[in-house]
C-alpha cells in the first residue's frame, strides 16, 4: 500500500487554503492509500470546535461549503489526523480544544511518519 502524508500550515486566515489538502487525503483514502494529514503553524486553528463549521470554503461562485463537509469526510474515508503540539502552543490551544480523531504529535514522530510515508506533500 502507498502513503502520502500531507502537511497543512494554512489557517482561519486563508479560508481559501483550507480545504484543498483535506480534499486531496480525501481523494487518496478512497484509492486505497494510506492518508494522514500533521496540522502544523496555522493548520491547527482548523482543528478548534467549532471553528470547521463556521469557516466556509469560497468557491469561484460566491457560494461555498462548511470546512467541516470536508473534514468529515476524509475521516469517514480513515485519513489521520495529526496536529504538531508546539503549533498548539502557538495558539493557546490544548488537545482538549480539538475536534474528535486528532492525534497530538511532536517532531520525532513527524519525522519517522514523513521518512515512512511514499510522498510528503506540503500546503
Amino acid at each position: 500500500m502507498s502513503s502520502i502524508v500531507y502537511v497543512h500550515t494554512g489557517g482561519v486566515n486563508t479560508p481559501e487554503r483550507s480545504a484543498t489538502p483535506i480534499y486531496l487525503a480525501s481523494t487518496a483514502a478512497a484509492m486505497d492509500v494510506e492518508v494522514g494529514i500533521y496540522f502544523t503553524v496555522n493548520g491547527p486553528q482548523l482543528l478548534e470546535k467549532g471553528v470547521a463549521e463556521k469557516l466556509i470554503v469560497p468557491k469561484h461562485d460566491g457560494e461555498g461549503a462548511p470546512l467541516i463537509k470536508f473534514i468529515t469526510q476524509a475521516q469517514e474515508l480513515g485519513v489521520e489526523f495529526y496536529v504538531c503540539q508546539p503549533s498548539l502552543d502557538l495558539h493557546g490551544l490544548k488537545a482538549d480544544d480539538l475536534i474528535d480523531g486528532v492525534n497530538m504529535i511532536g517532531g520525532a514522530a513527524f519525522n519517522d511518519m514523513a521518512l515512512d510515508a511514499d510522498q510528503v506533500i506540503c500546503f
